[in-house]
């Protein structure tokens, strides 16, 4: 898989994964998805699902997980509020074009560019959010995301990537 075949699918995951409404009980079961994916697999990751004003509506750290877990939520959320891409996308996109974060006047030590984080966004009204875990692999972490947003929403057909191309 090319990179230009990997921002395609991320682009596609972004358009795909969008929600018709997002609320705090939304926030709730989407994050408790993503609890019962990662005990499924055993592994400790932090969880965050954080609105655009800087409200958190889910947090959840499982054993395991450290302050460090909880600095990559927080830079990864502010990539993906920042770009309104997922963070992965914008690694993958600054990788191609050959750039780094201080390229587009963001500091490396509030944002990332680690896979899993991923916008909130709702059809006709825009990206109102993020949704964001850390803990393993960030192309793992990525993945978890999609899997788990796909299913909530109940969308079977979204193309995920895997972690052999890097």
């Amino acid at each position: 898989m090319t990179i230009d075949e990997l921002i395609k699918i991320l682009e596609m995951q972004e358009q795909i994964l969008q929600f018709s409404h997002f609320n705090n009980a939304d926030a709730w079961e989407l994050g408790n998805i993503i609890v019962v994916e990662a005990k499924k697999r055993e592994i400790p990751i932090a969880i965050s699902i954080q609105l655009n004003n800087g409200y958190i509506v889910f947090q959840y750290g499982m054993d395991g997980t450290t302050l460090l877990s909880q600095d990559l939520l927080r830079k990864k959320h502010n990539t993906v509020k920042t770009t309104e891409k997922s963070s992965l996308h914008v690694g993958m996109f600054l990788r191609k074009e050959e750039l780094a974060l201080k390229d587009w006047c963001l500091d490396e030590s509030d944002h990332t560019t680690s896979g899993g984080g991923f916008p909130i966004r709702v059809e006709e009204v825009g990206v109102i959010g993020t949704i964001t875990i850390s803990g393993i692999e960030h192309i793992v972490d990525h993945d978890i995301l999609i899997k788990c947003i796909s299913r909530y929403l109940h969308i079977d057909e979204v193309p995920r990537i895997r972690a052999t191309f890097f």
